[in-house]
């Protein structure tokens, strides 16, 4: 097992890399959006000294499969960017800063934006995803594309995860075949290596959430609606949002501001209250926690086992850090409505997640300029799985797709608005999420990442989720029992996470 360093199986982080200048470069493992941009402003180093230095980190630690693809013009573009530096002109905080894309958020460019799979190979976008033109206006570099579990986790039960066809199995960095979380997976793993200033991954239940704990990151599941999800591969259009990866909390808040706002694209967008605090790195106060109230919503701690244990020390350690500076903690802030949820809700919330990739990818694959597969519906997308060897079926089955064209709906069918309702009256409503809020005058919920997902997803309200701790020398290893590709999922050095979560619009507050 490695130690807590992730640098320990992944590759050897060097101290003070050499630029063709002879400076310094700050240690990319742990540089963040102020201190890279103090090093290009004040000319210790470029923007292509950062993209040649990111190129041989992703390079070294190529084994782990975090990155599927390096983007062939990006030093030229940090050239271009270096250049208008020069000039005076910096587009904002983020110039010249280089970031990963999770592989299905969609670029107008020569990547590939597959999901992982070779059904959307070769496709071509009439142009870039709204999140990534918003990138690519403040002056972020797009560096490559990350791998993740195909098709966002949804093509069956039985793969493991971290795995695409396209991108193969990412491992994580803490320990040997550590799982690396998903869906988001490759963002995790890159970020966790400082293998680009930050990366981005989208989550419909959890997929933002779940890498970024297992790789001791900050990671924000945004509100829906908050960032655009135009030319996106979907999943589910009521439940998916796009977020950042990143080693700290200001720095997610920069990438966060950057691609947050209306789209007319993506008609949830303008759901975004004319009256929010978008002004998310500002919000990052040291003495934030002063004078709020904090709920533990308990009964959400569902299917816990023995091997929690280290998880739940640190968590009671965290509460005390947290009263320690100025909150007031007020447990058993249970959720009404949790139970039902339990008895029913899941079925009917996978329902609607079946019914909306049957119309969202369908819409997707109508807008490609070039289909190479001519491949149009989710329909399609199983037979040519089944079909084409490198998607290695039947070991890695379709039976999440079997299920889809069994239940015969989408979500403009008379059958999905009750399903979609019933959770969002259920979790929506005075038993749910807002309602236990109001009803103990909270400002957000705690708890460990692993448990504060669900509901919010459900929801579609917003969770950060920052570095908790890790598993104890000699803790048990237990091995993911999804897939066949033995992944561990805790033992000693494995990284967990906390998370702070509470109503739309309220990510300033978080």
């Amino acid at each position: 097992m490695a130690s807590t360093s992730p640098c320990s199986q992944a590759v050897n982080i060097k101290q003070g890399n050499l630029t063709s200048h002879g400076s310094i470069f700050p240690r990319l493992l742990e540089a963040g959006v102020d201190e890279i941009s103090a090093g290009l402003n004040d000319e210790t180093f470029t923007s292509v000294d950062l993209v040649n230095a990111y190129i041989a980190r992703i390079k070294e630690s190529s084994h782990l499969s975090a990155v599927t693809e390096i983007k062939n013009d990006a030093l030229a573009i940090a050239a271009d960017l270096d250049k208008d530096r020069k000039q005076g002109t910096r587009r904002s905080a983020l110039h010249g800063l280089p970031v990963l894309l999770k592989a299905n958020i969609g670029t107008a460019d020569k990547m590939s934006t597959t999901a992982g799979s070779y059904a959307l190979m070769g496709s071509v976008l009439p142009h870039d995803s709204t999140v990534v033109a918003k990138l690519r206006d403040a002056g972020a570099i797009l560096l490559g594309k990350t791998n993740m579990n195909q098709w966002a986790n949804w093509r069956s039960s039985n793969i493991s995860t971290g795995w695409s066809a396209v991108g193969g199995q990412t491992i994580g960095p803490y320990a040997e075949d550590q799982d690396p979380g998903g869906s988001s997976s490759g963002s995790g793993v890159a970020s966790a290596l400082g293998l680009a200033a930050a990366s981005f991954g989208t989550d419909t239940g959890g997929s933002i959430l779940g890498p970024s704990a297992r790789n001791n990151l900050v990671g924000i599941r945004s509100t829906v609606g908050l960032t655009s999800r135009y030319l996106v591969v979907p999943y589910s259009e009521h439940h998916d949002t796009v977020g950042p990866m990143t080693r700290t909390v200001k720095d997610a808040a920069y990438w966060l501001e950057a691609i947050s706002g209306m789209d007319p694209a993506d008609n949830y967008t303008s759901a975004i209250p004319t009256t929010m605090d978008t002004q998310y790195v500002s919000a990052c106060k040291t003495s934030g926690l002063a004078g709020t109230r904090i709920g533990i919503p308990r009964n959400l701690l569902s299917g816990v086992t023995p091997s929690d244990q280290d998880i739940f020390d640190a968590f009671d350690d965290a509460i005390a850090t947290i009263q320690g500076a100025g909150a007031e903690v007020v447990d058993n802030t249970d959720l009404a409505a949790y139970d039902e949820f339990l008895a029913n809700g899941r079925e009917a919330f996978y329902g609607v997640l079946c019914a909306d990739f049957v119309s969202g990818i369908s819409k997707y694959l109508a807008s490609l300029e070039k289909n190479p597969q001519q491949i149009y519906s989710q329909a399609d997308i199983r037979e040519f799985t089944q079909k084409y060897p490198l998607e290695d079926y039947p070991p890695k089955d379709t039976s999440s797709w079997d299920l889809c064209v069994e239940a015969g709906i989408n979500n403009t069918s008379p059958e999905f608005w009750p399903l979609h309702q019933y959770n969002q009256q259920l979790l929506g409503g005075v038993g749910g999420l807002p309602g236990t809020l109001e009803k103990y005058n909270l400002d957000a919920f705690v708890l460990p990442t692993t448990w504060a997902s669900e509901v919010s997803s459900i929801v579609g309200s917003p969770v950060i989720t920052v570095p908790l701790g890790f598993y104890k020398p000699g803790t048990n290893v237990t091995i993911t029992p999804l897939g066949d590709a033995n992944l561990v999922y805790s033992g000693p050095g494995i990284p967990f996470g906390l998370s702070f979560f509470g109503p739309k619009w309220s990510e300033a507050k978080l």
